[in-house]
């Protein structure tokens, strides 16, 4: 039995994470739609919820966060504060909130909401499709069936890591948020080059897709180090090591850890200015 399934889940904002959320929770029936409401400003929005999964739907959050055990927060950073105020004392005092507002920080959070229990995520794109790598963190508040909660609704959307320190979640903002960003320019790139050389673009795109597919299921199975992975295919002067020299003369690994890094510092940034 689930450990979800005698919990009421409202969803604070019904974007694509949220859907993203609710779909892979019902698709492992880890609890029913009558235990899900989807709350969101646009009536539509709400009606297509709830034509496609049976969830129920509403247009007020405090209603929606006083029926529930568990609250997801998922909505945009900008809208924060008004969130905040308006579902301040609405919340089950043993219920548990789990935020994916970007660069909130737990404080923000709890302090806004005058509630101790809440549990901060940073998700990804590939969640959509169960895929997705979350990283997540809790107050002292979060007790070990709430953890227990949270890690099931994340699993519900692919790995999670569960980190002590809440400034890991802005490194992973950099790296696995924002990841997927870094793989699909690098998808465009290679296809483009593809096309460059000749390709039609849906064969060159498909033998990026396969190539990026196959070689992430070879790094996980293989369990060997990446670089030693990288010298498994190049040949000493053969045209692995033609095209590696131009990369690495190109400062793609230089190019790459900046992006990363300034990515990092963007979401400190963020995070200072939701604690103003």
């Amino acid at each position: 039995m689930s450990n979800l399934q005698d919990k009421t889940l409202a969803f604070i904002g019904s974007g694509v994470m949220a859907e993203a959320m609710i779909n892979g929770i019902l698709s492992q029936g880890l609890t029913e739609p009558p235990r899900m409401i989807a709350s969101d400003p646009l009536v539509e929005r709400g009606d297509e919820l709830g034509d496609r999964y049976g969830v129920r739907v509403t247009t007020d959050n405090s209603q929606a966060a006083g029926a529930a055990q568990i609250v997801v927060l998922s909505f945009k950073p900008q809208i924060l504060p008004a969130v905040l105020k308006e579902l301040e004392g609405t919340m089950d005092p043993e219920g548990l909130v789990l935020s994916i507002v970007a660069g909130a920080r737990i404080s923000v959070i709890a302090d806004g909401l005058g509630h101790g229990a809440v549990v901060r995520v940073m998700p990804n794109t590939p969640a959509q499709i169960g895929q997705g790598m979350s990283v997540w963190t809790a107050t002292a508040q979060v007790g070990d069936d709430q953890r227990a909660q949270a890690q099931t609704i994340l699993r519900a959307l692919g790995e999670e890591i569960y980190v002590e320190d809440e400034d890991y979640l802005d490194m992973a903002t950099a790296l696995s948020g924002t990841g997927p960003a870094y793989v699909f320019m690098f998808m465009e790139a290679l296809i483009d080059a593809g096309v460059h050389l000749g390709f039609s673009r849906r064969v060159a795109e498909q033998l990026v897709l396969q190539t990026l597919q196959g070689s992430v299921a070879f790094a996980r199975r293989s369990g060997v180090h990446t670089a030693e992975l990288r010298n498994m295919v190049t040949s000493p002067g053969g045209t692995s090591a033609e095209a590696l020299y131009q990369l690495e003369k190109g400062g793609f690994r230089t190019v790459l850890s900046r992006a990363i890094w300034a990515a990092y510092q963007k979401s400190k940034y963020l995070g200072e200015l939701s604690s103003k």
